[in-house]
Order: structure tokens, then sequence, then C-alpha cells
């Protein structure tokens, strides 16, 4: 029986026979097909998508789930889908089924923004037919539960044709070296016994200048804080950076579009304001859901060291994310470069590390830890000239004067910035990636399975290890490498 279920299903995948697929049933393409509301409504949502597609706005921070094109899902609540059958005995009709409506509500409106706008009635259909088709949704609540996932940003085809079960053990020493050299680096500067460019201080404005939305399901577990609480949050964990500063290129800015001087349009980043973007977030510790704030420095370019350099090109950046307790204070830190690049972790008192388990990825590493902050005081992140790698975190007096204002701006603001003439723009492509920050190391790292590995990456994209499988995003990260005390 065995042997002839194989058969069967490997002449159904060369003919194309997707019945024996529970994944592979679309209730958008049956919808399509009806003459009545819910058949208008999921062929408006086509015509919508194809609108998005043909004009290149697509944003990657949350994809559709399959089948359900007027549902988005990310990490976090595809981690809920479970907890939603139980949380609710009445269908979609839940905080969670309403979470995904939201968020396609949301992204939808930032790719129809990019395109050129939209009328008043687009928007009001959309909205009437979201309620028509969650009532039809009714009786898919298992298969949605099923689909809701984000896809992994590793691939595995890459891997395969890269041999990556053999070639994974040299990068694995690369990794090793990177890290040994990391570890030096702090010692050294704990100690004092480095020398370099002048340090440019750069401080957080008091008030934010726009706050990120924090997704608010207490049904499911998530904390939410806005308006007053949220910006003292932000405002509080907001590191102050010190940059060694050889040119230009250590200077944090704004993602702008800029006139190219042939007509078009050019990313850069703008230096007259400094900015640090924000984003929250959540994460899930030992069978708590926390909150997390996440910070990203922009800077114009990583200058080449030597020639060649396969690390260099446009565009840098570090994003600094600190994990709050339930009563506000930091549990715990950890950052990576925009590309998924450089994961560092800073845990806690209130932390221990697990036993390291074999083979899932490239494990934890945490080169210094870091003492919750006292609520006057401060973290300050010691960054190096031209590779932005962090070198030290120190806390210091809230009271400390001195240094250059950073404006605390909403990251999704990044999803939808003007053009020089008319109209917006993403700083991101459909895929994800950040156009022009290419590196030449893509060339020699594709065996691991990143695809473009050292290009920026928006929110939701970044995968953060070249020996096994992890995202930034992952909300079950933190429990995977830590251990809460009592």
């Amino acid at each position: 029986m065995r042997r002839r279920s194989l058969v069967v299903a490997g002449c159904c995948s060369l003919l194309g026979c997707t019945a024996l697929d529970p994944h592979a049933y679309d209730p958008a393409a049956q919808r399509r097909l009806r003459d009545d509301a819910v058949g208008e409504c999921a062929r408006l949502f086509a015509l919508i998508d194809h609108r998005i597609d043909a004009e290149g706005t697509r944003d990657a921070q949350s994809p559709r789930v399959p089948g359900f094109p007027h549902l988005r899902v990310d990490r976090v609540l595809a981690s809920l889908a479970t907890a939603a059958t139980v949380a609710a005995g009445d269908g979609p009709a839940t905080p969670w089924y309403g979470a995904l409506a939201q968020l396609d509500t949301a992204d939808r409106a930032i790719e129809l923004a990019n395109t050129g706008g939209t009328t008043t009635a687009t928007v009001e259909a959309l909205a009437a037919c979201r309620q028509t088709l969650s009532h039809a949704d009714q009786e898919q609540l298992a298969k949605l539960q099923a689909v809701a996932d984000v896809p992994d940003d590793y691939s595995t085809m890459l891997r395969a044709l890269g041999l990556y079960p053999l070639t994974r053990y040299l990068f694995a020493a690369g990794i090793e070296h990177w890290r040994q050299e990391t570890l030096a680096t702090f010692a050294a500067q704990a100690v004092g016994t480095t020398s370099g460019p002048q340090r440019v201080r750069y401080v957080p404005e008091p008030l934010p200048e726009s706050l990120p939305a924090i997704r608010d399901l207490p049904q499911l577990g998530l904390p939410s804080v806005a308006g007053p609480a949220l910006a003292e949050l932000v405002v509080r964990h907001a590191p102050r950076l010190e940059i060694e500063t050889a040119g230009d290129a250590d200077r944090p800015g704004a993602l702008v579009w800029q006139p190219d001087g042939a007509g078009g349009e050019r990313l850069a980043v703008a230096t007259a304001v400094p900015v640090l973007y924000v984003r929250g977030g959540h994460a899930q510790v030992a069978g708590r859901w926390l909150l997390q704030l996440s910070y990203t420095a922009w800077f114009s370019e990583r200058p080449p060291a030597r020639a060649p350099d396969l690390l260099a090109g446009r565009f840098d950046g570090l994003l600094w994310r600190v994990t709050l307790a339930e009563d506000g204070d930091a549990l715990v830190y950890d950052t990576i470069h925009p590309c998924g690049c450089y994961h560092l972790f800073f845990p806690g008192e209130r932390l221990r590390a697990r036993a390291r388990p074999a083979g899932i990825d490239e494990g934890l590493f945490a080169p210094q830890t870091l003492p919750a902050p006292m609520a006057n005081e401060r973290v300050v992140l010691r960054l190096a000239a031209g590779t932005h790698y962090l070198q030290q975190v120190v806390v210091e007096a809230a009271a400390a004067v001195g240094g250059v204002r950073l404006a605390l701006r909403d990251d999704d603001e990044l999803r939808s910035l003007p053009l020089p003439r008319a109209g917006r723009r993403s700083a991101f492509a459909a895929d994800g990636l950040l156009p022009g920050s290419e590196r030449s190391e893509r060339f020699f790292f594709w065996p691991m399975g990143v695809r473009s590995a050292g290009q920026m990456r928006q929110w939701g994209r970044h995968a953060t290890a070249f020996f096994g499988r992890r995202h930034f995003d992952d909300p079950a990260l933190l429990d995977r490498y830590f251990e809460r005390l009592p």
C-alpha cells in the first residue's frame, strides 16, 4: 500500500495533479469562479494584486497567506495559529484572524500608495470584501491555520547544489575565526588598549518623531503598549552611539530617494539629519510573551578595507534589539547588521545560556554580558570605522551630555518614502532586498543557502546563520538559547 501511494504521488507530481496535497487546494482560485458576492470579492483582490505586482510595489515584510490573499502573516502570528483554535470556538471571528486581516489592510495600503495611490471607493470596497470573505472563511479555519506560515529564507536547492553537508564545515571554520577576532576586539576595548579614528557621539532625541505600532492581542498573550508609555520605553532603551569616524561613510542618516542626475531616482543616506529607526515586536521566553524594541542605524556604505574586499559595498547599518521583561527592564540584547550578518547576544543576569544543542545552527555567541541598566542609565554602543562592527557595549548615566542628536522614527516609514518629483516608493524591492547593496561575497557564500549573502534586507527577511537555519524575527529564537532564572 505504501509503495502504491508513492507511485501515485510521483505520477501526480509529473502530471500536475495536486488533489493529494492538502496544501495545494487554493480557496481563492475556487472562489474566483463563483457567481456571487464571494466571487466578486475574490476577483477584486486578484485584480488589485495584479496591479501591485505589475507596478513592482509588492512589500515582502509579511507574505500573503496562500489561498487567502486578503490575509497576511508574520512569524509571530504564525506561531499563534494553534493557540487561536483554543482561544475561541467561533471560527475565523477570532483576534488571531482579525490580526491577519489587519496586517493585509496595512500592508496593502502601503503597496497601493506606492503604485500612485488609490481611490476612497477602492479602499471601501476592499474593506467590505474582507468582511464578506471572513464569512466565507468560517469553514476554512483548519486549512487557514495549516497554511498561515512564513516561508523559510534559506534555499534548500542552493544548499543541495553547493554540497552543504560538506561545505558547511569550511564556513563554520570561518565563523569561528570571526568570533575569535570579535572576542579579542571586545577584550581590547575593555582595557582601553585600542586606537583608531576619533569617535563621534550620537544621543537620541528626548521625544520620538514617530512611534511604531505595537500589535494588540492580549487574548493571545501579546503585551501591548502605546502612547506616552511606549514613547517612554522607546527613549529609555534607545542606544547612544559612539562611532569611530574616518569619513562620511561612518555618519548615520536617513534613507531617502534623491535625483540620480539622469531623470530617475537613487536611494541614498542623508546624513544631515541623523536617524535611528524604531520597530516594535514580540518574543516568547519561558512561555511568556515579551515586548521587543529594535533600533536601526543606516550608513551610506561599507568602504573597502583592501582590494579586493568582498564585504564592501553601498549601504551598511547596525540593528540593535532589546527584549524587555514585564517590568520594562532589559532582559537581553542582540544585534545584527541589516544583511542578517554578525549576530551577537548580550544576556543580562536574569537569563542563563542553555547547553548547546548539536547540529542546529551556529549557536549562541555572546561576547559580553550586560546587566539591565537602571532607569537613570543608558546603553552606549561603540562602533568601528568602515565596518561598523560593534566593539563594546557600555552603560552610562542618562544625564551624561554631549553628542549629535539622533531623531527617532518609525521603521515602517522606509516602506513608503517620497520620491523627489512625485509619488512614493519603498526603500526595498519586492523580494525584500535593498537594491544597490549587493556584495561580492554572494558569489562565494551561496552554498549556505542564503540568497545574495551580504545584501541589506527588509525586516522579516533576515536569515542570521550560515550554518543551520535561524531568523532574526523568530519569536522562539531566545528560548532556543536561554532559560529564564527564577
